[in-house]
């Protein structure tokens, strides 16, 4: 049975990508919470309103940004490509 896995550093990511993830690096993982937080608060709102349509819209947008905030921490835990180790690796490794 062939192995199609890839393994750490046999595939690497394109510029465009490793610039987008070391600007949103930057910002702090509780943006994301807060912005799924207040589509949820503003879908509530829409719907006190009886604006259903808006609510629906403005609601589906907290998964995408919790999604989001979970990428944002794994790219700051591990890096773009996970190529290269972080001084907690080394660390354990050489324990």
């Amino acid at each position: 049975m062939t192995d199609y896995r890839v393994a750490k550093g046999e595939a690497q990511e394109d510029q465009v990508t490793a610039s987008i993830e070391k600007f949103t690096a930057h910002v702090p993982s509780s943006v994301y919470l807060a912005l799924a937080l207040g589509s949820m608060a503003t879908s509530l709102a829409f719907q006190a309103a009886k604006k259903q349509h808006e609510a629906l819209f403005v609601g589906q947008w907290a998964a995408p940004f919790l999604i989001l905030g979970i990428y944002n921490k794994l790219v700051k835990i591990h890096g773009s490509d996970g190529t290269s180790e972080t001084a907690d690796t080394q660390t354990f490794a050489n324990a």
